[in-house]
């Protein structure tokens, strides 16, 4: 039976079912929700977390955020730590465009989310986009030829 709440983007359709997708999404919420819970003493429910990351990804259209890039959503939930393991950072290259998801807002009570790649989220890490433009700019001008 297919979720109404979290209906399978259109932009989607072909790219990965819609059990895929719902797995991805809960498994992110799951994640996320670990990590905030043990910076926070408040109650964090997994309804939220999943409302907020699944209208990230309506929002995203499939892209990139940051880059505008179309990503890889073929590859959710297909990441195996021991394959992982064993094919080390060729490996892990083949998944440099996997959705993720940013926490971009830690105001309290306020979710906000952006999906943008692995590879990007993993550069940004936890600034702000003010910051990691700053920083690109900064890589840019130091390496221009």
């Amino acid at each position: 039976m297919p979720s109404i709440k979290y209906a399978l983007p259109n932009f989607l359709i072909g790219k990965c079912t819609e059990k895929e997708y719902l797995r991805w999404l809960y498994a992110k919420a799951r994640a996320h929700v670990l990590r905030d819970r043990k910076r926070s003493n408040d109650w964090i429910a997994g309804e939220q977390y999943r409302l907020a990351i699944h209208r990230a990804v309506v929002n995203s259209n499939g892209l990139d955020v940051y880059t505008g890039k179309i990503l890889r959503w073929d590859l959710i939930s297909k990441y195996d730590n021991n394959k992982a393991k064993l094919g080390g950072r060729a490996y892990k290259k083949k998944f440099a465009d996997l959705p993720t998801i940013d926490h971009i807002n830690d105001v309290k009570g306020k979710l906000e989310f952006n999906i943008c790649s692995w590879r990007v989220n993993g550069a940004k890490s936890d600034l702000t986009l003010n910051e990691f433009i700053e920083l690109c700019g900064e890589i840019l001008h130091f390496n221009a030829r």
